[in-house]
């Protein structure tokens, strides 16, 4: 199965994505799509068998064209607001001379609506042509979904609009033909103000979607356009795309990182705020990671070139951003099902407004006129808009904030989160575990039996093996040859020093190799005091007990305090003993923890609490958590801000930054409330816009004709815009 994001144009509402989407779905090979009207882009997962090629013939059979690949340095082009000025005075002069006599504005020598019918309704005629010319792209898409099946926003508009056009000129061949009653039936101003307020609708759109990617198009724009390389002993500027894996580049104070890489000289401190979040610059020096973009403050380094192009930390973040504003989330998913029925649904409403307007004896100008306005009036613009303009400012605002969302539906339902379990070990604490104490059953020196733990747990991944690492390298300790390494999940590890057989973990050693255990009461004291328990066991010899310590967060008891405020239930589950979790618990006001859990156990835990009917968040190591994060409701990863594309969590923290756990449940209530709004803007506009449209009010004195239609459905569009918009604050 492959995976493409292809660029649209053609897209104007929510009716030709929806439609696009459907017809894609249908095609043999294309196994999902998502297309996102926004974004004008088409997220396709599809066949080996297909080729890009074939699903850019199937988006052109739909009746759109695409633009290729999503491209992270393609420019963006705003649409110029220069055409449309051209036409406002244009619009007023054609008011003028329609409308002005009607609100005791003089009249124009000539184009008197009384005095001279025929130069009033030809001069309408002749101003209403830029207009057609203006609009020729609304009626062509129209006509071209009609085609294909699919009728669109331009569908209802093109039909109203020519409803009115031939209407106006059939008026204007009787007027000619001394009919001049016929005046009243003239509606070319209708014709311009609705093409006029569609087009500048449109722009309006164009311009608040070109705003929703601003968040997105800086992070593409971080990364420098050049590069300095190091060439024997000179220094040579390069372009980004002449870089190649292994290079070794330079960066003086001032300049940004060209690309992922590790530094091999100097050190210095970093300004990350546009991965991380983080406001405070980092010190990196010798065999540390740097990213792309990030500035170098005041340090000389030189660095090797590791990850280049796609590969890159922000190509990831960018595509899997781009990536989630493609996605749905069921208010998403329902509005488009609410629009795929609504556009054939207004059609039939305004068949049948017209043919009761003709039983009821009305005439045909007034039958008309009625069929155009509930067209005009009822375009689904602000309902299609509603959803993907608040999750596409969501997703960007918060990878800004070094949060990145994999998917909006995910988006949606941390709203809704109400339990919120926390791995303990490098999650709640730091994971910069230092030895405490050592219990040294062996003849061994105290520094000796380090070097044993400390060879084999070089081998581990796991946050523990730091504490023996960091011992070794500040009494500077050798490491010695292990071999036949492998990890003993939920205990410990395992390895040969000498021919000897050694393991390394907690008291579940003992139930493992079958031994008792004489050393409880050092245990006990132990993990009274808060500590880790590190046994080491010699060819089933008790070598040595020791005491591992761990510094909680400094944020962690403002982010316990501030989620249960929020009336979240919070649990922390650890692999460590009951009596030193209980200890860190306690510290943090946490009531429930669960200790003592296997990688597999913690993952059963999280299930248990789902078939509880529970709704979690579970909080971990992108990597050691790997599990219960997939399982969760939610699974929100910390520390993997270089590790993007590897983690299987739905949400990621590009640092350890905890306290953006409270601002992620708030950003997801406020999308949801927002978006709520907008629904409700759109169907209130259309329930109350719709009966007026009709003439179910004509008994109270309120009625509409097709440009009073137009431009109501501008404003019910510029609403849910300026809403949405909101959430950039």
């Amino acid at each position: 199965m492959k995976k493409i994001i292809l660029e649209i144009e053609g897209m104007s509402c929510s009716g030709c994505a929806v439609a696009l989407e459907k017809y894609l779905n249908k095609q043999d090979g294309v196994i999902n799509a998502s297309v996102n009207l926004v974004m004008a882009e088409a997220m396709i997962e599809y066949d080996e068998k297909l080729k890009v090629s074939d699903l850019e013939r199937f988006i052109k059979e739909a009746g759109f064209k695409s633009l290729g690949e999503f491209k992270e340095k393609k420019e963006v082009k705003e649409k110029s607001f220069k055409v449309l000025f051209i036409f406002i005075p244009l619009a007023i002069l054609i008011l003028y001379i329609s409308m002005g006599s009607m609100i005791g504005l003089p009249s124009i020598p000539y184009l008197d609506m009384e005095k001279n019918t025929l130069s009033y309704g030809i001069s309408l005629f002749i101003l209403t042509i830029p207009f057609l010319i203006y609009g020729f792209d609304i009626f062509k898409s129209g006509v071209k979904n009609v085609i294909h099946k699919t009728p669109n926003m331009d569908t209802l508009v093109s039909l109203g609009v020519i409803a009115s056009l031939g209407l106006s000129i059939y008026s204007l061949v009787m007027i000619i033909n001394n009919n001049l009653e016929y005046m009243h039936s003239l509606y070319f101003e209708s014709v311009a103000i609705i093409i006029f307020f569609v087009k500048l609708g449109r722009m309006i759109d164009n311009k608040s979607k070109g705003k929703t990617k601003e968040a997105i198009k800086e992070l593409v724009e971080i990364t420098p356009n050049d590069a300095l390389r190091k060439n024997k002993d000179k220094e040579e500027v390069i372009t980004i795309d002449e870089v190649k894996k292994g290079d070794i580049l330079i960066a003086k104070p001032g300049m940004k990182v060209a690309v992922d890489g590790v530094i091999v000289k100097g050190e210095s401190h970093f300004a990350e705020a546009f991965i991380t979040g983080e406001s405070t610059p980092t010190k990196k020096g010798v065999g540390e990671e740097v990213v792309a973009g990030s500035i170098n403050i005041d340090g000389f380094i030189e660095y090797e070139a590791k990850r280049i192009g796609k590969d890159s930390t922000i190509s990831e973040i960018v595509h899997l951003v781009v990536e989630a504003t493609n996605t749905k989330t069921k208010l998403g998913r329902m509005a488009d099902k609410i629009c795929s029925y609504f556009v054939p649904s207004i059609i039939l409403i305004a068949v049948i407004t017209f043919i009761v307007y003709l039983i009821l004896g009305n005439s045909i100008s007034l039958s008309i006129t009625a069929f155009a306005t509930v067209l005009v009036v009822a375009c689904p613009c602000a309902l299609g808009l509603a959803t993907p303009l608040a999750i596409v400012i969501s997703l960007g605002n918060s990878a800004e904030k070094g949060i990145l969302i994999k998917n909006s539906e995910t988006l949606e339902t941390i709203g809704k989160i109400d339990t919120i379990v926390f791995d303990k070990t490098g999650t709640l604490t730091y994971g910069n575990l230092k030895i405490s104490c050592i219990n040294n059953y062996s003849s061994l020196s105290d520094n000796d039996l380090i070097k044993l733990i400390g060879s084999i747990e070089a081998k581990s991944n796991h946050p523990i093996s730091s504490s023996f690492l960091n011992y070794m390298e500040e009494n500077n300790l050798e490491k010695l040859e292990v071999e036949n390494f492998k990890a003993i999940d939920g205990i410990g590890v395992e390895g040969e020093i000498d021919g000897k057989r050694i393991l390394i973990g907690n008291n579940k050693l003992f139930s493992k190799l079958r031994l008792g255990n004489k050393h409880e009461e050092d245990e006990h004291l132990l993990t009274k005091d808060g500590n880790s328990i590190v046994y080491i066991i010699v060819e089933k010899e008790i070598f040595g007990l020791i005491g591992v310590k761990d510094v909680v967060r400094n944020e962690s008891l403002e982010v316990i305090s501030e989620l249960t405020k929020m009336g979240k239930e919070v649990i922390m589950l650890s692999g460590d003993n009951k009596e030193t979790s209980e200890i860190i618990a306690n510290s943090l006001n946490i009531k429930k923890v669960i200790a003592g859990q296997l990688p597999k156990e913690k993952t059963k835990v999280i299930k248990d609490l789902i078939n509880d009917h529970k709704l979690v968040m579970m909080v971990g190591d992108g990597i050691n958590d790997a599990p219960s994060l997939k399982t969760a409701t939610v699974g929100v990863s910390v520390g993997s801000g270089t590790d993007v594309a590897a983690n299987s969590s739905d949400v990621i923290l590009l640092n350890d930054d905890l306290l953006k756990i409270p601002k992620l449940i708030k950003i997801s209530t406020r999308t949801i409330k927002i978006i709520k709004e907008n629904l409700f803007f759109s169907f209130f506009y259309n329930v109350l816009m719709i009966p007026l449209a009709v003439g179910a009010f004509k008994g109270l004195g309120i009625s509409m004709n097709p440009m009073f239609a137009g431009i109501a459905m501008t404003i019910s569009s510029i609403t849910v815009l300026l809403n949405s918009l909101r959430l950039k604050k």
